[in-house]
């Protein structure tokens, strides 16, 4: 808001005269300032002061001579004695008049000058006898720094009988800068506790300076205290200030509130332009462009609209995305002769460029050159970077060509991107001369990152042949030629000058362990070496993880020596990826050194692989050490994770070791974990397998105790346990606690149930779940069929297991070798001798029984004895076996 337009909307408030009592200084004012002087009266700095007392330590003060009359200068001298550091035997008589304000503030500004700890003390106390609010605003605008002017201030407001005023409180208010939030909160604060009387100006350039810090509570505090405690009743400008202050926060609400209250104080004919206008500053700080269009609407029909107004519209459509509605704004500002600015243009470009309208960026490009702007770096780097995604490499060049007509130099980001879409449209040829034309603008180290580029472009293009002989022309200085795909070849000349840098083999290298180029990786590794370079830490890491995961842990081992000759120290990834290599080869002694040379440079290993450690040692039988190694992790410090301990605890059950996997799992839940689900299933498994059915339901009644829910897996064990065992009403029960905790049962679930029902002579309610398995969409599988066709053969419900057989058989499963002998004696015991004979044929002719397994000769010969009862059948069913026993019998010998 100017000048004017403040004295307009506040009468109240000071003229400029008096209202640069609490502005900010003036230019002349800073600069007497750094002269040392006190506006026309001074008479010398502060520094020269300070020079003449060191020469003279007893003079008193020079007496300012501008007074214009001789006797005024000598009627003055008689004040000086109350000041000077030194006293006289005949002191100055109590009836002396006070000394001036500007008089004051220049021995004021002397003390204040100088370091807290050189200060006179006895000369400030006789000093703040006489200070006024005048003398206290000079000095406040004429110290050298807000802090100098802060302690000041503080100073003043601690001695007795003196009471800031709002001049000398705006004064500091003006010096201090906005991140100085907290200092300028206590300023108001220290308002509203004084009561310091304010005029409306006053009170307006306080919420103003309030708003710039980003204090609208405090600023809205100070407001409501003018009438009960400043002495000051607001009045339009006062509201128009809070509303500022509340816009620049983004006070939507605040905002609202404080407009309404305006109208009901001060009336409609309060609200102007300058009401408005932080008012849609509000609405478009806070992203409501219908409210913010409202305002304008209401501001454009009383012709309130200014350049302000509009520059403020085209930065929020822009940020909107209404870009083009910013377009017309700026069009207006054409027609009325308004002159947008260059910040204006900037962001319409920017707004544009993010839509990736790269016409309309040119459009307004040019716009900005006809309004006599010149466009820098940056703006030319937003413009180049439209083209470049819109794939308009030859308009990018050309543009690079302009700007260095300019004067203009590209640096190093705009070319990179250049040089990514050029690699991306796979344009590899003209990519390097490219770079090499621009290189004159560039240190070494700048080509070189461009070079990069290329590298890791050619890489991940696939192309890592290409990417090795452009690196090796880097090395070399000279040109190298590689073959691409297409037939076509990439000519590399390198600016002379110009060597690799580490990321130039990082980049190589790492893109060779990628595509498996181990050999290559290694040898370019060296060569990386020989020619004295460091490489890089990610490199050496990529191949030492590849050397593990192809078994070359001595290789591996070499070039982690090798790194950490280089001086690069290993990370976690670097020890791990070792760890693995060294489970891999199930070296409990090497993975324990690894991990103690891990420890001591503060490295954890991976639960991982310590998880595959301990599985690989169990799962060889050589669970003690498993043992040993868990226990060696420990004393290092290491706590193995529940999955680790875990591990070991299957890999004891699988081998058969179930006492001793249950002990270990005491051991770990009285020292370390609660063991998981997992864990307890686990264990559950182990004694099922084993035949502890009391053991497996400890175990699970356990985990019920600690609070563990079990999962379908922990089900599916104990249903499988209860069938095995005979209490298959136990088991319906659990499959009946699955549904009620919204489990769904699996088909192993089911298989475990009908084989147990089978098995308890109840093949009716075998035959119903297995009609539920089929509605829940459960699919049977191969074991199913086979447990379902077994299970009603032993029922004596063959009939039904033949049907249930053919349909095994359309599904694609067959049953195993011993129970399709079983179930062919099943099918001729019980009266289907011609269907039995066709499946036993059918076995022989696929050549799946071997005469040297006697429980397959033993169920064959069961089943040609009952088939001998039928002589027809009998003699028939004798030359299959002849002939296909026999023969492998006579092969096998």
């Amino acid at each position: 808001m100017g000048r004017k337009a403040e004295r307009r909307s506040n009468p109240d408030r000071p003229t400029a005269r008096s209202s640069t009592r609490f502005g900010p200084p003036s230019r002349s004012q800073k600069e007497s300032n750094r002269n040392g002087l006190l506006g026309a009266s001074a008479p010398c700095s502060a520094i020269h002061h300070r020079r003449h007392q060191a020469a003279q330590p007893s003079s008193p003060p020079t007496i300012p001579m501008s007074l214009g009359r001789l006797g005024r200068a000598r009627a003055s001298l008689s004040l000086l004695q109350p000041f000077t550091t030194t006293t006289t035997a005949a002191a100055s008589p109590p009836e002396l008049a006070a000394p001036s304000p500007s008089f004051l503030a220049h021995h004021l500004l002397d003390e204040f000058s100088r370091p807290r700890s050189t200060r006179d003390a006895a000369r400030l106390r006789r000093l703040a006898a006489y200070l006024s609010p005048r003398a206290a605003e000079s000095v406040i605008l004429r110290l050298p720094s807000w802090r100098e002017a802060l302690d000041f201030f503080d100073w003043a407001a601690e001695q007795p009988g003196f009471r800031h005023s709002c001049y000398s409180l705006n004064a500091m208010a003006s010096l201090l800068p906005p991140y100085q939030r907290s200092h300028l909160d206590r300023l108001a604060g220290h308002a509203i506790a004084f009561r310091c009387h304010m005029t409306p100006g006053a009170l307006g350039f306080l919420l103003r300076r309030l708003g710039a810090a980003g204090l609208p509570d405090t600023a809205a505090k100070v407001f409501d205290a003018a009438r009960t405690t400043l002495s000051c009743t607001p009045n339009s400008y006062t509201y128009n200030c809070l509303l500022d202050a509340l816009a620049k926060a983004g006070r939507v609400d605040d905002a609202e509130a404080r407009l309404r209250e305006m109208v009901e104080s001060c009336g409609n004919e309060s609200v102007d332009r300058y009401t408005l206008t932080p008012l849609l500053q509000c609405y478009c700080n806070a992203g409501r462009p219908d409210e913010a269009n409202a305002v304008f609407q209401r501001m454009d029909e009383r012709g309130w609209v200014d350049e302000h107004v509009l520059t403020m519209l085209v930065v929020a459509f822009s940020k909107w995305g209404k870009v083009d509605s910013a377009v017309e704004l700026v069009g207006r500002m054409d027609a009325l002769g308004m002159r947008p600015t260059e910040k204006t243009l900037s962001v319409l470009i920017h707004g544009f460029a993010k839509q990736g309208r790269v016409d309309m960026v040119i459009e307004m490009f040019g716009k900005m050159a006809s309004y006599g702007f010149r466009a820098d770096l940056a703006m030319y780097d937003v413009l180049i970077e439209g083209l470049c995604q819109g794939n308009k490499l030859g308009k990018a060049v050309q543009l690079i060509e302009e700007m260095k007509r300019n004067g203009v130099a590209p640096d190093v980001r705009l070319l990179k991107k250049i040089i990514e879409t050029f690699c991306s449209e796979g344009h590899f040829t003209t990519v390097v001369p490219f770079i090499n034309e621009n290189a004159e603008h560039l240190k070494p180290s700048g080509v070189v990152l461009l070079y990069n580029v290329v590298l890791e472009c050619l890489v991940n293009s696939g192309d890592i042949e290409a990417a090795y002989q452009f690196l090796r022309s880097m090395v070399h200085g000279d040109q190298r030629v590689s073959n691409d795909d297409t037939g076509g070849v990439h000519l590399f000349v390198i600016s002379e000058g110009v060597e690799p840098n580490s990321d130039s083999f990082n980049i190589v290298v790492c893109g060779l362990c990628k595509f498996k180029k181990l050999d290559v990786a290694l040898a370019l590794t060296k060569e990386m070496i020989g020619l004295h370079y460091k490489g890089k830490l990610l490199m050496f890491n990529d191949l030492i993880l590849e050397l593990c995961n192809s078994d070359r842990l001595d290789e591996a081992y070499e070039m982690f020596n090798k790194m950490k000759g280089l001086g690069l120290k290993p990370s976690e990834f670097t020890y791990n990826s070792l760890f693995y290599g060294i489970c891999g080869r199930k070296d409990p002694s090497s993975a324990i050194y690894l991990l103690k040379e891990m420890r001591t440079n503060g490295c954890k290993p991976w639960i991982k692989n310590c998880t595959e450690m301990v599985q690989q040692l169990c799962f060889s039988g050589r669970i003690t050490e498993a043992l040993q190694f868990l226990d060696e992790m420990l004393k290092m410090g290491f706590l193995p994770d529940i999955v680790t301990y875990t591990a070991a605890i299957n890999g004891m059950c699988k081998t058969g070791e179930i006492d001793n996997a249950l002990e270990l799992f005491r051991d770990i839940s009285s020292k370390y974990y609660l063991p998981d689900v997992v864990a307890h299933n686990i264990l559950i498994n182990g004694f099922r397998k084993s035949g502890k059915f009391d053991e497996a339901q400890e175990i699970l009644e356990e985990m019920l105790s600690k609070g563990l829910f079990p999962s379908v897996i922990t089900y599916n064990l104990m249903i499988d346990i209860w069938s095995k065992s005979g209490r298959i009403d136990k088991a319906i029960t659990c499959l009946n606690k699955m549904s009620d905790e919204e489990k769904t049962p699996t088909v192993v679930t089911y298989t475990s149930l009908i084989d147990g029902l089978c098995s308890a002579g109840r093949p009716n309610e075998a035959i119903a779940l297995w009609c539920k398995m089929r509605e829940n969409s459960c699919a049977p599988n191969e074991i199913a069929y086979t447990a379902f066709v077994n299970g009603l053969c032993k029922c004596g419900r063959i009939e039904t297991a033949l049907g249930y057989y053919e349909e095994m058989k359309t599904e694609g499963y067959d049953l195993d070798i011993f129970s399709l002998l079983q179930f062919i004696n099943f099918l001729i015991s019980h009266g289907h001798a011609s269907r039995g004979c066709d499946i036993l044929k059918a076995v022989l002719q696929k050549g799946l029984v071997h005469s040297n397994n006697m429980k397959m000769i033993g169920l064959i010969t069961r089943a040609v004895d009952e088939l001998s009862q039928d002589g027809r059948i009998y003699s028939d069913i004798k030359l299959f076996v002849d002939k296909y026993l026999v023969s492998e019998d006579q092969t096998t010998r």
